[in-house]
């Protein structure tokens, strides 16, 4: 099950559990639409991978597996201008 991570990795933008704005990669790395797209070019910087966008878990599921509350902030390698 997807950990649903609570933000963006560049940035740090809030992205809950229902955002249509989370992209991630097949490792779950988190970026907001603009940094995965602006500054990353759609690949993820720590495997690679495509990012695509996150799935949203209906809110009913939510209750019972609740998305992650773990902030992940890698501001360094998310390219020129991240931060």
């Amino acid at each position: 099950m997807l950990e649903l991570r609570p933000n963006c990795e560049c940035c740090d933008r809030d992205l809950p559990a229902a955002s249509l704005n989370a992209r991630i990669c097949s490792y779950e790395c988190t970026f907001c639409a603009d940094c995965a797209t602006a500054r990353l070019q759609g690949i993820c910087p720590n495997c690679g991978g495509e990012l695509v966008p996150r799935p949203v878990r209906p809110p009913a599921r939510l209750a019972s597996h609740p998305a992650s509350a773990k902030r992940v902030l890698k501001p360094a390698g998310c390219g020129q201008g991240s931060g």
